[in-house]
């Protein structure tokens, strides 16, 4: 699985200190322990965290790059702030994230050519987040039919079924999972598929969200996802994913098999 570490983020306290400061070990030192957990790339979102956020992401591109050539997510809603973010990368980039509405694919997709970045695909448009498959699945479709148009790869589409906080959207926790396995149909070859994985614990008791982000990931991967935005650095989050990998045939068993997959 692709895993994205989600942990540099403006919304969390400690990045948000860190950016208004430009205290760069903090940020540094998420990265490298993002990187240690088997990150595969990391999320960049300056969030709330400044009143400039063109200026803030590129001191966290440039802050990250000194210490890792790691792929780096750029997580903005800004057309210019995810170009400048996109334009820093050292390694080949991702998107996070394009919707289905019309003016956004034409933007980003353009960027994806620009930068040879992979894009995150999220099955919603103007009218919000579908409550069923069926709903999700034709957004996907027009995401599909947009990144064939400017002839990129289906292979650097991740397509996000967007899930909704289980305390406040339980019904949507199954439609998630039926269109992560329709979307395997879209193309060929086949997109791929992603989570925001903590989305679905929000505002839950503190208690359980962990037992909620790895159930549901666990979950997801029987139903062949492909990737997530998680924690990286949960341990129980990691051993459920690592685990239902191997019960899924990704990875070959051995008694030691938790050993074997972080030496990996």
């Amino acid at each position: 699985m692709f895993l994205i570490g989600e942990r540099i983020n403006g919304m969390f306290k400690d990045v948000a200190k860190a950016i208004k400061e430009k205290d760069k070990s903090v940020i540094q030192g998420l990265a490298l322990k993002q990187i240690s957990c088997k990150a595969n790339a990391l999320d960049v979102n300056v969030g709330p965290a400044s009143s400039n956020p063109k200026e803030a992401m590129e001191w966290l591109v440039k802050t990250i790059k000194e210490v890792t050539d790691i792929s780096l997510a750029i997580d903005t809603t800004k057309q210019d702030v995810m170009e400048l973010g996109l334009s820093l990368c050292k390694s080949k980039p991702i998107i996070n994230s394009v919707n289905a509405n019309e003016e956004k694919m034409n933007s980003l997709f353009s960027l994806a050519k620009k930068y040879n970045a992979s894009i995150i695909g999220l099955t919603m448009d103007k009218a919000g987040i579908p409550k069923d498959s069926e709903g999700r699945m034709e957004l996907a479709m027009k995401i599909v039919a947009s990144c064939v148009e400017y002839g990129i790869d289906t292979n650097e589409l991740y397509l996000d079924a967007v899930i909704l906080p289980v305390n406040v959207a339980q019904s949507h926790a199954k439609e998630v999972l039926k269109t992560i396995r329709d979307s395997k149909m879209l193309a060929d070859p086949a997109p791929k598929t992603v989570l925001g994985l903590s989305n679905v614990s929000q505002g839950s008791s503190a208690e359980y969200k962990s037992l909620i982000n790895r159930t549901f990931l666990t979950m997801a991967i029987a139903n062949g996802l492909d990737a997530a935005i998680l924690d990286v650095t949960d341990k129980e989050l990691m051993d459920s994913l690592i685990t239902a990998e191997l019960l899924m045939e990704k990875q070959l068993y051995c008694d030691s098999y938790l050993e074997a997959y972080r030496k990996k």
